[in-house]
């Protein structure tokens, strides 16, 4: 029997097909020793790639392009821009950097870093830019990295009432406001020297406060991010 379905079945259909054939009573146990006892191994079906595809759709869902490239945005805690980056020291030691960025006053409102590229360490660094203010209806857009395709993140922004917004596939400038900051922040920051992630946990913190309450952009007229801040009204 187990010979005429080409080695297929398991014990449970064995015990069917037997007694519906013969009328023999065989109990699972007896029917799993005698296929010991005769080496007859069931060989396993492989699993199905559609089965595979559907289960990553699942769990990875792309969503639409809300603010299309509109990065002029008038009143701050409307729009946030994020992404991650890796930073590599003298040593060749990687380490990750999850920043979101204030699209109406170019201010980083939120980091984290990670030894990881993981899914946590990035909704921590979006827990830390809602902290303090109302994240009902708020604007969060990334690109389609698989931390922001992922239910768990997309679920969380949920809970929070904040809105998902996606780059589209291959375009970077999608959501350039974020690189802009990578750039700089790489650019200007003398992170490479650092040993290990307290370390480079200050010197981050201590480029992002320079950045935040020092640098004065252009485009806010000549005002550093929290300068122009202090000039808007919510």
């Amino acid at each position: 029997m187990f010979k005429k379905h080409n080695q297929k079945i398991g014990i449970r259909p064995l015990k069917m097909y037997i007694e519906r054939d013969s009328g023999e009573i065989f109990n699972l146990k007896r029917i799993s020793r005698i296929k010991s006892n005769f080496k007859l191994i069931t060989q396993k079906r492989k699993k199905s790639n559609l089965k595979k595809s559907v289960q990553v759709a699942r769990e990875h869902k792309s969503l639409p392009n809300i603010i299309q490239q509109e990065f002029n945005i008038k009143s701050p805690r409307k729009v946030f821009s994020t992404d991650v980056t890796f930073l590599i020291n003298r040593s060749g030691k990687r380490a990750y950097l999850s920043a979101v960025k204030d699209l109406c006053t170019k201010e980083i409102v939120g980091f984290e870093l990670s030894n990881t590229n993981d899914l946590d360490f990035v909704i921590k660094s979006v827990r830390k830019s809602i902290r303090g203010i109302k994240s009902e209806n708020l604007i969060i857009h990334s690109d389609q990295g698989f931390q922001y395709t992922h239910t768990c993140y997309q679920n969380y922004l949920k809970e929070k009432n904040i809105i998902q917004s996606m780059s589209r596939r291959g375009q970077c400038l999608d959501n350039a406001p974020i690189e802009s900051f990578f750039g700089h922040l790489k650019d200007e920051c003398d992170y490479k020297n650092y040993m290990n992630m307290d370390e480079l946990n200050r010197i981050i913190g201590k480029y992002i406060k320079y950045y935040n309450e020092k640098r004065p952009q252009w485009g806010l007229k000549r005002k550093t991010p929290i300068e122009y801040r202090s000039l808007l009204s919510y």
